[in-house]
Order: C-alpha cells, then sequence, then structure tokens
C-alpha cells in the first residue's frame, strides 16, 4: 500500500470511528485496509484530535525547511571558504568568484552573486578595462631573461623601452599573471647600543667594499668567489672565481683594480684569515689605504657588500646549475657587466627614461661613461 494514499487527517478519523465503537473488521472492510495497518495506525496516532494532527504537520513542515535552510547555510559556508580565503576587495576579481562558485559548485548566478555579496548588474556589466595584452607579454619576456627581478625593476626596464605605464598597473599586472616572487627572510632585531658610523664616501673609487661567497659546481666541487663593490656607486668592480682564493689571491685583485683605477681610501672588510693577514696589510701600507673592519657577528657593520651578495646569489648562484668552474666564471661574469651596464637600481627607480638614456644615474650608467665622470 502506498503511504500517501491516506493523510494524517483521514488516519485519525478512521480511528475515532473506532473509538465511537464501530466494529474494527467492519472499519477495516469499509477503509479498505488490512487489521495489521489499523493497529499499526493505532499504535502511531491513537489519542490524537484533529487539532493536533494540523499542528504535528506544520511541525513537521517546519522542521523540514529548517534543515533544508541548515544544509544550504552549511553549504555556502563551504563555499565561501572555498573562495574567499582571502579578502577580495574589487568587482573585477569578484566577477572571477561568482563564475568560479557557478561552474564548481553548480550554484545560480543569482545565487552565487547572494552567497558572494556581489550585485548582479555589476556581475553582468560587461569590462572596459584595457586588457594591456601587449603589457603583459612583454613582461613575461622581462622576467623569462630576468628571472629575480621584482616589479620595480620590471617596470624600469619597460620605462627604458619607451612605455608609458605607472608603477602601480605594473605592481596590478605583475599580480595577476603570477609573477609574484616569494622571499622569506628572518626578521632580525634592531640593535641596543648603535656602534660608531662609518666613513660616509662623497666620491666613487673612496671605499671600496670585499666579501666571500661560497656554492658548488652540479658535481658536489666547491669553490669561492671574491666580490669587490664600490661603497658610493655600488658598482660591482670584481668577482674573482676560484677553488682556493687565499690572501694573494685578494692582493692580486686589489692590484689589479688598483692598475685600472686607482686605490681607494678605505677597504670594508670582515675579520676572516685572508683580510687579515700580513700581505692585505702590507699593500694596504704601502697604498696608505685604511682597513676597517667589521665586528665579529655583526654582518650588518658591511650591509653594502652583503647586499651585493644577496643579489649575486638570489639572481646568479641560484638560477644557473655550473658544470664545471670555467662555466662558472663565464656565466658569474656575464651577470655582473649585466649587473653594472643594464640591472636597474631602487635607488634610481624614480628617474625618467631620457635620463635612463643619458646615463645621469652613477649606478645606472655603463662603467665607460663612469670613469669618463671620474
Amino acid at each position: 500500500m502506498k503511504r500517501k494514499r491516506f493523510s494524517t487527517e483521514q488516519i485519525v478519523a478512521v480511528l475515532k470511528q473506532a473509538e465511537l465503537g464501530l466494529p474494527v473488521a467492519d472499519l477495516i472492510r469499509q477503509v479498505g485496509i488490512t487489521e495489521q495497518t489499523f493497529y499499526r495506525w493505532k499504535r502511531q496516532y491513537g489519542g490524537l484530535e484533529s487539532d493536533q494532527v494540523r499542528e504535528l504537520k506544520q511541525v513537521v513542515e517546519e522542521n523540514a525547511r529548517l534543515k533544508k535552510l541548515v544544509a544550504e547555510l552549511s553549504l555556502d559556508k563551504a563555499v565561501l571558504q572555498d573562495v574567499l580565503f582571502k579578502k577580495v576587495s574589487r568587482p573585477a576579481l569578484m566577477k572571477e568568484v561568482v563564475a568560479y562558485v557557478v561552474s564548481s559548485h553548480g550554484y545560480s548566478e543569482r545565487r552565487a552573486c547572494q552567497v558572494t555579496r556581489q550585485h548582479r548588474s555589476t556581475q553582468r556589466k560587461p569590462s572596459t578595462r584595457d586588457p594591456h595584452t601587449a603589457l603583459r607579454q612583454r613582461m613575461h619576456e622581462i622576467v623569462a631573461t630576468r628571472i629575480r627581478y621584482g616589479y620595480r625593476r620590471v617596470h624600469v626596464m619597460l620605462r627604458r623601452e619607451g612605455w608609458q605605464v605607472g608603477r602601480n598597473v605594473v605592481y596590478r599586472l605583475y599580480r595577476e599573471e603570477g609573477l609574484t616572487l616569494r622571499t622569506k627572510r628572518p626578521r632580525r632585531r634592531k640593535m641596543v647600543v648603535h656602534r660608531q658610523a662609518r666613513c660616509q664616501p662623497q666620491r666613487p673609487n673612496e671605499a671600496w667594499s670585499l666579501d666571500f661567497v661560497h656554492d658548488q659546481l652540479s658535481n658536489g666541487q666547491k669553490f669561492r668567489m671574491l666580490t669587490v663593490v664600490d661603497v658610493f656607486s655600488r658598482e660591482a668592480l670584481a668577482i674573482e672565481v676560484g677553488q682556493r682564493l687565499r690572501g694573494e689571491h685578494v692582493v692580486e685583485v686589489l692590484n689589479r683594480l688598483t692598475y685600472q683605477r686607482g686605490a681607494p681610501k678605505y677597504l670594508f672588510a670582515d675579520n676572516g684569515a685572508e683580510f687579515t693577514g700580513h700581505l692585505v696589510d702590507l699593500w694596504a701600507y704601502h697604498h696608505g689605504v685604511r682597513i676597517d673592519f667589521s665586528r665579529p657577528g655583526k654582518p650588518t657593520d658591511n650591509a653594502h657588500i652583503e647586499t651585493f651578495n644577496g643579489s649575486l646569489r638570489d639572481e646568479c648562484l641560484n638560477v644557473h646549475w655550473f658544470a664545471s668552474l670555467a662555466e662558472a666564471k663565464r656565466l658569474i661574469e656575464a651577470w655582473r657587466r649585466d649587473y653594472n651596464v643594464s640591472r636597474p637600481h631602487m635607488a634610481l627607480c624614480n628617474l625618467t627614461p631620457a635620463e635612463y638614456l643619458a646615463g645621469s644615474g652613477y649606478c645606472l650608467a655603463p662603467i665607460g661613461a663612469r670613469q669618463a665622470g671620474n
């Protein structure tokens, strides 16, 4: 027998007739049910009135509606947790969120807009913003060759090429195209006691900074690099690559640089044995150069060379996988020349393209132009 054949009100009416004295055999014969069905009805609905049945039906319907509402709210909460894990402030990005909800969760557009609080007129309005297709393509080409460049340096490269575009637009397109770099750097506490300030160079070739960088080849063989940077112009003067670099190699590099551009007044270095040895000390005494050593355990005392070494490792050493020492020398020297000639430096990001082409900035001018200016 189908359950929908008799309503709850009809079942209660049949039971009332039995309570008024109508024989059960005659009653079940008139209704067309079995005796087993009658007693099941009596066990479930016995003693109920018509008003109570109506109220019970309303309670059942309300429970069903509440269950459906809770299920919808739970589903909406799951959808929001899926798509709104970050705050989406712009309506243009919210359009993509609504489209994702419709395609992935089977929602209608109306309900997806209601869940995400996106106005339907905004969702249906076509976008009139310039897609910047050519600019996006050029940005991809730049970061393909300059793997570790951020949006600021990409903006400088675009301005050099003649693109009339603001830095904020480059930043937005840079993020939309998924070109953002992730760098995790530990936070360091500031010093409580400030040390005595070092000399501040006022012109190029007045102070040089030196340090060593370690790396290894693809076969596991280790090698070292001696980096020399001009503190004022941030120019990479030399990167000497070798397996075992000692004090005599430091003196050779310093002699070569002194022959090319003259001796500096100051040398900034750490307390490594290569810099504190007799050979470097004798060279400094012979050329009248003062060596300013960093305090032990304080690499920030020589911050310029540490910053340069970080750029060297990030943009060159981590990108290439050197197969031989000769290849390492060739690629590192090519990177040094590119660093001095065409790499944009953050100190001069606000210069105009005309100033870039004229080479007015000391960091962006070629090495030959800087020497001519000295």
